[in-house]
């Protein structure tokens, strides 16, 4: 397992377009993806489950990947939330 935390710059939050994004990134990978915020967790291949989690810009959040291509994963979707939240 791979994991990362990342602290949302973006005032708006994990909103629906990056949201959206992200999946779209996220689903490129055969690994499982989790988000965790706090004790919540979503599979980061479900918008719906993402924009569940409500997170706000200036939270924390940690994202896991595990199995196939996991390094490859979390680096990539490690470079998405620097770029684009």
């Amino acid at each position: 397992m791979t994991s990362f935390t990342y602290t949302l710059t973006d005032p708006e939050g994990f909103h629906a377009r990056p949201a959206g994004l992200f999946v779209k990134e996220a689903k490129k990978f055969p690994c499982t993806t989790t988000v965790i915020k706090g004790d919540k967790r979503a599979d980061a291949r479900k918008m719906f489950g993402l924009m569940g989690l409500g997170i706000k810009g200036g939270e924390t959040i940690t994202i896991t990947t595990e199995g196939e291509q996991e390094a490859e994963a979390a680096a990539a979707l490690e470079a998405f939330m620097k770029a684009n939240l």
